[in-house]
């Protein structure tokens, strides 16, 4: 017997031990996580036995479920965020580089007049080329202000005049 399959040995008979110390069913040797020249960390939890690879990194919990033991990794929640930067590094770059290519836009006089338009008349609806999607304008800032103005004049005279229906009950009462 080689030194290397008599230790694994050993070591599979250690995890027994403690697996069997804390209330857990031993499986035979041979079903054990792999423990090899200490690749893997074993600690045994309530459900099985948290394993770690101490080469990768990664982590797996191992339980028996009466077939033999099995094993499923824990999701690496620092793979996902690893993946999400490289892709929006990526964008960024994408986009770097579309800026680049475009031509320069000169601040200051343009060639032609800006066409006429009365800021406070109303748009009409557009119909799409092509498609039979009306097109609506969103409400300006001024129109919004004007909106909220409204609202805020219709809730006071509200209160208003729910205090002097108040004041009317309690005078009469």
């Amino acid at each position: 017997m080689s030194t290397a399959s008599s230790s694994r040995i050993i070591l599979s008979i250690l995890a027994l031990l403690a697996l069997g110390s804390a209330g857990v069913k031993a499986a035979p040797p041979q079903a054990m996580p792999d423990t090899e020249n200490g690749r893997y960390a074993l600690s045994s939890t309530p459900d099985g036995v948290l394993r770690l690879d101490t080469r990768t990194g990664s982590v797996s919990t191992c339980s028996n479920t009466g077939a033999g033991w099995a094993c499923y990794a824990v999701p690496d929640e620092r793979a996902a965020l690893d993946a999400e930067i490289g892709r929006l590094q990526a964008d960024n770059e994408k986009l770097k580089k579309e800026l680049a290519s475009r031509e320069p836009v000169v601040a200051g006089k343009i060639e032609e007049p800006m066409p006429k338009s009365d800021s406070l008349k109303k748009s009409e609806p557009k119909i799409a080329e092509g498609e039979r999607k009306i097109e609506i304008p969103l409400p300006s800032d001024r129109d919004m202000d004007r909106m909220m103005s409204f609202v805020e004049r219709a809730w006071r005279r509200l209160i208003d005049m729910a205090n002097r229906v108040q004041k009317d009950v309690n005078g009469r009462i």
